[in-house]
């Protein structure tokens, strides 16, 4: 059984990524199980209080990361680019030797009520994957335009062909965790 951590970009209830993750929760091949894991607790970056020592919670990210096989990132666009709240837990971890990204497998996934989805934001992110040397899944892309039609009142994505480009995104992934 593969371990494949969630992260969402996003800390809003209402968050469109997070219920995206929920629905690679429902479609994950038998063989994947995805924990989300939230970010909302971890502090901002600060090498002093790194050089003193890691927070508890953010060791306890940081080592799920290293336990997991892989990675799979729904990431919201904020003003083009990557939410400060993602970009600063993979700032942490990416601080802490070893660091749990090197060579690990990622899955970029993103909503966004817009017609290009995340499309800036997912580029953005790759770029800081490329440095850390991560295995991000490349294209066909899973960038979720006009999301707020394809998700239902409870959060369930109800849209026919996404549902079915997250499960063949995710089956690339478990192929590349098999790797």
């Amino acid at each position: 059984m593969s371990r494949v951590i969630g992260l969402s970009g996003s800390l809003r209830r209402g968050s469109l990524n997070t219920m995206l993750l929920r629905a690679c929760q429902a479609l994950a091949p038998a063989d994947m199980e995805i924990e989300i894991l939230s970010l909302s607790e971890i502090p901002m970056y600060n090498g002093d209080v790194h050089e003193a020592g890691l927070p508890a919670v953010v060791d306890n990210f940081v080592s799920a990361l290293r336990e997991a096989d892989g990675l799979v990132i729904a990431c919201p666009e904020y003003n083009r680019s990557v939410p400060a709240v993602l970009k600063n837990a993979i700032d942490w971890a990416s601080k802490t030797p070893p660091q749990p990204f090197d060579s690990k497998p990622i899955a970029i996934t993103g909503a966004s009520r817009g017609v290009l989805g995340t499309i800036m934001a997912n580029h953005h992110l790759r770029q800081i994957f490329v440095y850390l040397n991560a295995n991000t899944l490349n294209g066909p892309e899973v960038l979720v335009g006009n999301a707020g039609d394809k998700f239902d009142k409870n959060g369930e994505l109800i849209d026919d062909t996404t549902r079915q480009f997250v499960s063949d995104y995710l089956s690339k992934l478990q192929d590349a965790i098999d790797i």
